[in-house]
């Protein structure tokens, strides 16, 4: 009886627990202006692959326990704040970019372009809810608060815990740069999460990777159509394309951090590919973590723009590259420092440091080329097929 008693306690608070996230979660739409018809028949809940996340530690000092189920398994109060941390972040950043790319809806080049950012935004609240729900069945009251302020926050108020959040997203250009740079960003951090040691995280990550992977390809499809089209000229892409690879390579956050050094110790982030290096014996560097990431990061981008978007022009034309980490920075060792997009750090003789940026970032007469660029056929079109309307994802008609 005393057993019963319980089951049905605990079946109450987290009934209670659900209703709670679900009002929140329904003003957070009415708030941020999305309308719930736009989701179609896309399933809104907590998904896991229990599987892929493992039974025991992997890395760090804890490496050969059990993976921690209970956040009363964790044995420190520091491992725990930090896992809050990391889950509050990682949701912070999923709905931010719905109340960033939202209002783009309204003027989709195409109605595949439609599908595609609505099912890309259907997914985001997808992983913002389940971060959501790891905070609230997980953490207590604090991890309440923590899901409550999640959708509090706003990047259209400039109050998302990122920076690169709170930017605006102008328009669809800079959204398939986004997707292309931004979200492939995303794809290392739930890669890096994925051998978690605590293991409702780990679990998290394989079904929102799978989801991912239709942002990047939206994304690197998108510039592909781009480019093919030939309305918006070569150059004026480029410059949101180094805007966009900045902000990318400040998300990988500090360099020399103490932060993702104690997450490795503990066993709760790990580096790209983390199985693959352990098993080849790859030695870590837990001082330089963050450099290392953003360093498969670049590679891979670098390899990406050759093998996608130049191969589509012809040999005479100018290769479109990948700025260099140092250039445009923000965050880490070279924020703020004057280096070329070759990474070559800018000398005194070698003039204006602000007219060199604006041969390579957007400017305020790129943005208003661009909205005559856009009147034009500036996209090649896609066609949507008969299973994407009749999913219901973004209203087509």
């Amino acid at each position: 009886m005393r057993l019963n008693n319980q089951t049905k306690f605990e079946t109450k608070s987290k009934m209670k627990k659900v209703t709670f996230l679900v009002q929140n979660f329904e003003l957070w739409r009415e708030n941020v202006g999305f309308d719930a018809k736009w989701a179609g028949d896309f399933e809104l809940k907590p998904l896991f692959d229990w599987e892929r996340a493992g039974e025991t530690i992997e890395f760090g000092d804890y490496a050969g326990r059990p993976k921690w189920e209970r956040s009363l398994q964790i044995p420190h109060q520091n491992i725990r704040d930090s896992l809050l941390s990391m889950i509050t972040v990682q949701g912070d950043t999923e709905f931010a970019s719905v109340e960033q790319q939202k209002h783009l809806l309204e003027s989709a080049p195409t109605d595949y372009d439609r599908y595609a950012a609505a099912r890309i935004m259907v997914e985001e609240q997808r992983h913002g809810w389940q971060m959501c729900y790891l905070l609230m069945t997980y953490f207590g009251k604090q991890g309440a608060r923590e899901a409550q302020k999640l959708l509090e926050r706003n990047a259209q108020t400039g109050s998302r815990l990122l920076g690169a959040f709170n930017e605006p997203m102008e328009h669809w250009l800079d959204f398939f740069c986004y997707t292309m740079f931004v979200d492939r960003d995303g794809k290392f951090q739930l890669g890096m999460l994925s051998t978690s040691s605590f293991k409702p995280l780990a679990a998290s990550m394989g079904p929102m990777l799978k989801e991912e992977a239709f942002h990047l390809g939206t994304g690197a499809n998108g510039l592909r159509r781009i480019i093919k089209a030939n309305v918006i000229p070569r150059d004026l892409l480029q410059r949101y394309m180094n805007k966009w690879v900045s902000t990318a390579h400040d998300l990988f956050g500090t360099d020399n951090s103490s932060s993702a050094e104690w997450a490795y110790v503990w066993g709760i982030k790990g580096r790209w590919d983390e199985r693959k290096k352990l098993k080849k014996g790859q030695e870590v560097n837990k001082e330089n973590l963050n450099e290392e990431s953003r360093g498969h990061y670049h590679d891979e981008i670098v390899r990406e723009v050759e093998d996608k978007f130049n191969k589509l022009i012809s040999e005479d034309e100018t290769p479109f590259y990948v700025a260099d980490e140092k250039f445009n920075r923000s965050i880490g060792t070279y924020a703020g420092k004057q280096y070329t997009v070759e990474g070559d750090e800018w000398g005194e003789d070698d003039g204006s440091y602000a007219e060199y940026c604006e041969k390579f970032l957007p400017t305020d007469k790129d943005e208003e080329t661009l909205k005559e660029l856009f009147k034009q056929e500036w996209i090649e079109h896609r066609a949507v097929t008969q299973r994407m309307i009749d999913s219901g994802i973004g209203q087509l008609q």
